[in-house]
């Protein structure tokens, strides 16, 4: 599918597009002749990936390498965006992770403010700089990525458990606070998903990562792609409030069953 440049593209901002769920976002609405934003903090995979997706699709793409949980450096990207890419259509606050999986009494601090840093106070910059945007254009789209693990605690994932209550929070008073400015605001709760997710937070130790999804099949980063695009390709007046989605083999957050 080709797209020309006389086509009213719509505009989509993917955080952390480098890789996962993101990248795989990234790739379906590019495929769908969306006009894309992404960020992340891996300058080269960014590059990489517009420069294939633009090549591909013939839309236009455009790479910003910033750190989300980096107030300033949010506020220089969204703020000095090029004329064509100022009308946001669609946010999807994608970037996030997990660091560690320690009971509280020996959690490391530095894994904790990464986690808020990034999954909390990132999307809450973003979100604070482009709802404006949409307000102001009555009309948009905020797609939150949180967890089965926002839903439901379990042992050892305190900090990040409580981050992710606080992203279905989030969606829940976002919806609130914008529905009188026609915008939609989504939550998608995903479970297990094989990405590079239980890689960072075992710090690159392959063979615990692995164990994580040993034994069963679990989802894949196109499967949340393709569930957030149809839940923002709904018709104007449906919006799709929250989502929980899960493999096959997953009950909930700690009830799974094996081979």
């Amino acid at each position: 599918m080709y797209f020309n440049s006389l086509q009213i593209l719509k505009t989509i901002l993917i955080t952390g597009a480098s890789s996962g769920i993101g990248e795989a976002c990234a790739n379906l609405f590019a495929q769908n002749g969306y006009q894309l934003i992404i960020t992340g903090r891996r300058k080269d995979k960014l590059e990489q990936l517009a420069d294939r997706l633009s090549n591909q699709y013939m839309v236009p793409i455009l790479a910003l390498d910033f750190d989300i949980a980096n107030q300033k450096a949010c506020e220089k990207a969204i703020q000095n965006l090029p004329q064509e890419y100022k009308k946001i259509d669609i946010l999807v606050n994608n970037a996030g992770l997990a660091a560690g999986l320690s009971p509280i009494q020996e959690g490391l601090l530095s894994d904790w403010e990464s986690m808020i840093d990034i999954n909390l106070k990132g999307l809450l910059y973003i979100t604070r700089l482009v709802a404006p945007i949409m307000t102001a254009q009555k009309s948009g789209h905020i797609v939150n990525i949180s967890s089965v693990a926002g839903k439901e605690n379990y042992a050892n994932g305190n900090v990040y458990c409580a981050t992710k209550h606080a992203v279905d929070s989030l969606s829940q008073t976002m919806r609130i606070d914008l529905l009188q400015h026609g915008i939609k605001v989504t939550n998608i709760a995903p479970g297990m998903v094989e990405t590079e997710f239980s890689l960072v937070r075992f710090k690159g130790d392959e063979n615990r990562a692995k164990n994580v999804y040993k034994g069963l099949t679990p989802l894949n980063a196109n499967d949340i792609a393709e569930t957030i695009y149809w839940a923002v390709s709904r018709p104007d007046h449906v919006n799709i409030s929250d989502i929980v989605i899960t493999p096959k083999a997953q009950a909930n957050a700690t009830t799974t069953i094996r081979n």
